[in-house]
């Protein structure tokens, strides 16, 4: 069974969905991305994620300190 070990394991992995009664007289396969997986239901998810990891990678952001 997959899992995330965290909710940050679930950004940057949205699921694409099938469309079929929409699209059903087009000849292609279409797909859409269910962004309300991510865990902000935003695409801006991954942006956020790095931003905090980047603060965090130079000692702009710590653990415990309050902007």
């Amino acid at each position: 069974m997959e899992y995330a070990e965290n909710i940050l394991g679930t950004i940057g992995n949205t699921p694409l969905v099938k469309m079929n009664k929409l699209v059903e007289d087009l000849p292609c396969l279409v797909l859409a991305k269910y962004e309300t997986f991510n865990p902000g239901n935003s695409v801006k998810d991954r942006m956020a994620l790095t931003m905090i990891e980047d603060a965090e990678a130079d000692g702009r952001l710590q653990p415990g300190v309050l902007l």
